[in-house]
């Protein structure tokens, strides 16, 4: 039973949606439309986001324990599931392998690899406490991730590395409607959230069929992308309890994956490669009702 807490400890339906930032990266930074990279080389950088988001998770947990004993006692740490020792054993492990497996690849991808985890370290213990920091290193982490995929091409970083102010920009979002999600009462942090998705819409549209992004190929996926986050967020704010909130911050977190498939379709110019990604969805989905998501 006990492998069965240490798989839902890393909060599974949200490692998938990490799977899709580095396939989205990869497609961006052109390997998957002609430029050259090794197939084992896109195995590593999924193994390095399964375990730095594996890790970052773990750790946030760890951090988090004596206010989950209040909030969540559900949870794996407060329950009594895991010990706080093997946890920390656990979550190190995951860091170090992805760290690891992202060093396989290149040296630029493992100095990504080792500034997504202590940016998620700092987020577990200091930056979630302070509300506008907070949001931003959050949204730093995710950023990181999809240029660790776009590592896979050293060279394409130079090209692509702007592209990181949209998970910026959205994680943000997720993070501030994830704010209070156990109390309620935090219409106004969600209502900035939707500013900051709209800013993103923006950036997509003005993106079309510029540097290389192919909008009319990526519609599709961002219309989905959208919607998956205004009709979560909207019932969260005309009825600003617990429930909804957290409904919205689970949308938004499996909302990741049809993004990330706007940016594989509109940079690769494939539409099956949006498609491939947006297969991701109901796996996440299917993970997201075994296991919990925030």
């Amino acid at each position: 039973m006990k492998l069965r807490y240490y798989i839902s400890f890393i909060r599974p339906a949200n490692v998938v949606t990490a799977i899709a930032d580095i396939i989205a990266g990869a497609a961006v930074g052109g390997a998957l439309s002609g430029a050259i990279a090794q197939p084992t080389d896109l195995v590593c950088l999924v193994l390095a986001t399964i375990g730095l988001y594996g890790g970052g998770i773990v750790f946030n947990d760890i951090f988090d324990l004596q206010t989950d004993r209040v909030e969540r006692p559900e949870r794996i740490l407060p329950s009594g599931k895991l010990s706080r020792r093997a946890a920390i054993r656990y979550g190190s492990l995951l860091l170090l392998i992805g760290i690891a497996a992202a060093s396989v690849v290149s040296a630029v991808s493992g100095a990504i690899a080792f500034a997504i985890a202590i940016l998620a370290l700092t987020y577990d213990k200091f930056s979630k406490h302070i509300q506008v920091l907070g949001p931003l290193n959050m949204g730093l982490c995710r950023a990181g991730n999809l240029m660790l995929g776009v590592s896979i091409i050293p060279a394409a970083l130079a090209d692509h590395w702007w592209l990181g102010i949209i998970p910026v920009l959205f994680i943000s979002a997720v993070t501030l409607t994830s704010q209070k999600e156990a109390e309620g009462n935090n219409k106004g942090s969600i209502a900035v959230a939707m500013v900051f998705d709209f800013i993103i819409l923006i950036i997509l549209g003005v993106l079309g069929n510029r540097a290389g992004f192919n909008l009319g190929i990526a519609a599709i996926f961002v219309a989905i992308w959208f919607l998956m986050n205004a009709t979560a967020k909207y019932k969260a704010i005309q009825d600003n309890i617990p429930k909804n909130i957290m409904n919205a911050v689970r949308m938004g977190v499996l909302s990741l994956i049809p993004l990330d498939a706007a940016l594989a379709a509109g940079f690769s110019g494939k539409i099956w490669l949006g498609f491939l990604v947006l297969l991701l969805l109901p796996l996440s989905i299917a993970l997201a009702k075994k296991f919990a998501v925030t």
